[in-house]
C-alpha cells in the first residue's frame, strides 16, 4: 500500500527579472520561495524515507516570468506491511513514521501517514508478542 506525503505553502521570495514590474517581481520572489520550501519538504521525506520513498512529484503554476514554480508536492511512501515478519514491519514503520514527520513543518497529510503507519506498528507489535507467547 503507497500513500502520499505532501507539502503545500503559499508564501515565499527569490530572484526578480528587469522586465517585470515590481508587482511581477514581488509575485515571482514569493514563487521562488514557495518553490525553494516545497522542494526542500519533499526533498526530506525522500532522503528520510530511503528505500520505501518514491520519486518527488510536484504541481507547479508559472510565474509572470514565464517560468514554473512548485507550489505543493508529494512524495509516494510505502506503509505495506511485510508478509509474515512483523520485526521487519516494525522496523519498516518506523521509518515511514521518521520520514512523514521529518520536514520542520509536516502537512495533515504527513501527520496522516505518520498515524497510518503507527497504527500498522503496533499491529505488528501486537502479531511479534502474540507468537512470543
Amino acid at each position: 500500500m503507497n500513500v502520499l506525503l505532501a507539502a503545500q505553502e503559499e508564501d515565499g521570495g527569490g530572484n526578480s527579472l528587469l522586465e517585470l514590474t515590481p508587482e511581477e517581481q514581488e509575485i515571482v520572489e514569493e514563487l521562488a520561495q514557495t518553490d525553494r520550501e516545497v522542494r526542500a519538504h519533499e526533498q526530506v521525506h525522500k532522503t528520510v524515507g530511503g528505500p520505501y520513498a518514491g520519486h518527488a512529484s510536484f504541481e507547479t503554476v508559472t510565474g509572470p516570468d514565464g517560468r514554473d514554480y512548485a507550489v505543493s508536492g508529494e512524495v509516494d511512501i510505502d506503509v505495506s506491511p511485510v508478509p509474515g515478519r512483523p520485526e521487519a514491519t516494525i522496523r519498516k514503520m518506523e521509518i515511514v513514521i521518521r520520514a512523514a514527520l521529518a520536514p520542520a513543518e509536516p502537512s495533515p497529510q504527513d501527520i496522516a501517514v505518520a498515524r497510518t503507519a503507527q497504527e500498522i506498528k503496533l499491529q505488528a507489535e501486537r502479531e511479534l508478542a502474540a507468537r512470543e507467547t
